[in-house]
Formats: C-alpha cells, structure tokens, sequence
C-alpha cells in the first residue's frame, strides 16, 4: 500500500520542508509563499497535501475547491477541485507518489482542473485528464486539463 496521502499543517515545520522543493529548481512550483500567506499553525483549512516517506515530505500539491459562480470549464458549471504545483523531489519521481495525489484529489468526486506544465502532459492524460481547448479570456496563458468522473452527467464546455 506503502505511505498515504495527509493534509499538511500550515506551520513552520512544513515551511522547512517545502524549502527542500525550493531546492529542486522549479522556481514556479514554489509553494513557499502559499505557504506563508496561510501561516496559522494548524490550518484545518489547508489546502496542501503531501506524501511522506521515512519522515521526509517527498511529494506535495495544493488543492482549492473551486465554486459554481467561477466555473468556465463545464457544463452544467459545477463546483470541482482545482490542483496546483504537484512536485515530487528528485530521487522519489518514477515511484508512484504524484499519482498518488492525483488520486487523491480524483477520490472527492468532483471534476478537478489543472494547469499542465511542459513534458506533463502525458503523465496527467493516463490519469484520465483531457486538454482543454485553450480560450485566451479564460485560461491566460495556462494548459488546462481537466478530469471528470466516470459515469459524470458534466461536459466539457
């Protein structure tokens, strides 16, 4: 089964863990200032979860729910998940811990969008997300995916 998906506490302990990701050289998946603008020692609210291994925080993403009103992906609008900056540390990619997240937020049910980086694609598309056509109003720049649950009366807009 092996480590499981946690809800991070939005403290300083996990402020030193996400430096390690500063460390691996993705100056946009920092979560460091998410992190800081959310500083409350443990945040039940905390929209980042992680996967750990040994006591180490190998894996990590953010997950907003998003509401009906700031829907533009499907039809009929609904509310779903909005999934950011998923990282794995080098040294523990290749092992199953970003699918893991996936999973994870795939498990609430709801539709979830993301916004693919370059040499991603094919990692989000076996997970069963599907690009979206790209509206220059909507997306600004972004490479939406989305996923939606099998057996879903949603569509794509």
């Amino acid at each position: 089964m092996g480590p499981e998906v946690v809800k991070l506490k939005t403290n300083y302990e996990t402020l030193e863990q996400f430096k390690r990701f500063l460390e691996n050289g993705l100056e946009e998946l920092s979560m460091l200032e998410d992190l800081q603008g959310n500083l409350i020692e443990d945040n039940v609210q905390s929209p980042f979860y992680g996967v750990y291994e040994d006591g180490k925080l190998v894996a990590r993403m953010s997950l907003y729910p998003m509401a009906i009103e700031y829907d533009h992906y499907f039809n009929p609008p609904t509310n779903y998940l909005e999934l950011w900056k998923l990282e794995v540390l080098a040294g523990y990619k290749g092992r199953g811990f970003g699918s893991k997240l996936v999973r994870f937020a795939q498990s609430f049910g709801n539709p979830v969008k993301t916004n693919v980086r370059c040499g991603a694609h094919e990692f989000f598309t076996k997970l069963g997300f599907q690009p979206v056509k790209y509206d220059p109003m909507r997306d600004r720049g972004e490479n939406p995916y989305v996923w939606i649950p099998e057996g879903s009366h949603i569509k794509l807009i």
